[in-house]
């Protein structure tokens, strides 16, 4: 599933590299704001893997019905409100990234679009979580597919006017974006009343809800907390980079090609994130403290073995990679220079990532939170100024900066799982 996402990236990004590198910047950027948006619908989704897992964990598949159906409510809703208040707050979301003038026609149709999505985008979200939580990944994985082949045939169709479709240019990969996600999402609600997961019973009375929505909360607040101060970090760090003393543009266009190229190895990545959440919050459904934890490790274990010998294969041939995803030969030497500091940094990222995902499938998402907060502000983004802005006043300062956020993410995280007392925050019988 996670490989097919990055094929969704590793194509937008790749028509948009042919169509300018204007659009190859505005894409990796818009996209990265994207994410912003959706931090809601990802702690909706966190929250509800937790509650499922260990619903079914303990033999509770009616209280596993009804999160479900409460997730399904509090997905749509708040995915109605977030496109409201982004809609009106877009121009100044966008002059806060300080996206340089000549780009800025460009970036601001590629958000408007996106905001389009954002109601069908938190169901697509919400229920893929609740998939991955009953152990049925492969539902996940066909939608995936289904939003990939969209998207891909959208972008070739539209954006580059293949098989006799308009030439539509930026505005094509926008909408190939749309259509992908739309699909995805009937189909994954579809697969949900199959199942009968989604049934009349799975919207619970009242009285029910005001008893299992403290929980979902509880999970959910500091899950969606981290992402804002996860992803807002990140819209820091590209104004860091938009506003760099010299290359700005050509050091934005090189970070969105090179963060294709490095989702091919941290998309994994998550993927064991996932597995680790769903297999957690299992044992501590089922009341097994020690094997939670120990299955949290042999998760990691695996993920950074694995995820670290297909860094060394990609380095062997990054070359020719970055040549095919970024053909202007500036921006294919600055996103080789982001690699470089970002692919030595997965043996970092990786165990912070993945142990994430089992604080996730415990509730303990406090932990993950202010590991993540931490390495993000207190780290990366005064690094990042200082090093970019200041120190080398050049791109290198921030990949160096991203390096150093990890090392540091990496044995926060490790200190955290071991020593807090993470399994206090499972849900009681």
């Amino acid at each position: 599933m996670m490989f097919f996402h990055f094929l969704i990236g590793f194509v937008d990004v790749w028509v948009a590299g042919r169509l300018g590198r204007e659009v190859q910047a505005c894409m990796g950027l818009i996209t990265q704001a994207l994410f912003f948006f959706l931090v809601v619908a990802i702690a909706v989704a966190n929250g509800s893997v937790a509650a499922i897992s260990q619903s079914l964990g303990a033999g509770l598949r009616r209280r596993a019905q009804r999160y479900i159906g409460l997730g399904l409510e509090v997905g749509i809703v708040l995915g109605v409100v977030i496109l409201g208040a982004g809609y009106m707050a877009k121009d100044l979301f966008l002059d806060l990234l300080q996206i340089p003038e000549s780009i800025s026609p460009i970036a601001s149709y590629l958000l408007q679009v996106y905001l389009y999505i954002l109601p069908a985008y938190y169901l697509f979200i919400v229920s893929n979580a609740f998939f991955r939580a009953q152990k049925k990944v492969m539902c996940p994985f066909y939608a995936m597919i289904i939003v990939t082949i969209v998207n891909t045939l959208g972008d070739f169709g539209l954006g580059l006017g293949l098989w006799g479709l308009p030439k539509l240019g930026y505005k094509g990969l926008a909408w190939s974006t749309f259509a992908s996600i739309m699909c995805g999402t009937v189909f994954n609600l579809s697969l949900l009343i199959r199942a009968k997961m989604l049934v009349r019973q799975s919207f619970a009375p009242w009285r029910w809800t005001k008893k299992a929505w403290p929980y979902l909360f509880k999970v959910a607040w500091p899950a969606g907390l981290m992402q804002i101060v996860w992803h807002s970090a990140y819209m820091v760090l590209y104004g860091i980079v938009a506003s760099l003393p010299r290359g700005s543009v050509v050091a934005l266009a090189g970070m969105s090609a090179g963060i294709r190229v490095e989702s091919f190895l941290f998309l994994p990545g998550f993927a064991f994130n996932f597995t680790a959440s769903i297999l957690v919050g299992h044992y501590l459904g089922a009341k097994d403290v020690a094997g939670a934890k120990k299955i949290g490790y042999r998760v990691m274990l695996l993920g950074v073995t694995l995820v670290c010998f297909m860094t060394i294969l990609l380095w062997l041939a990054i070359e020719p990679i970055a040549s095919f995803i970024a053909p202007d030969p500036q921006v294919k030497m600055e996103a080789i220079n982001y690699l470089k500091y970002n692919m030595a940094a997965m043996p970092f990222l990786l165990p912070a990532i993945i142990l994430g995902g089992a604080l996730t499938g415990a509730g303990a998402t406090i932990y993950q939170m202010v590991v993540m907060g931490t390495s993000a502000w207190l780290v990366r983004i005064p690094l990042a100024y200082f090093l970019g802005h200041i120190y080398l006043e050049q791109a290198t300062g921030v990949w160096l900066a991203m390096f150093l956020s990890m090392v540091f993410q990496a044995g926060l995280m490790l200190y955290f799982y071991q020593f807090k007392d993470w399994p206090k925050f499972a849900m009681r019988k």
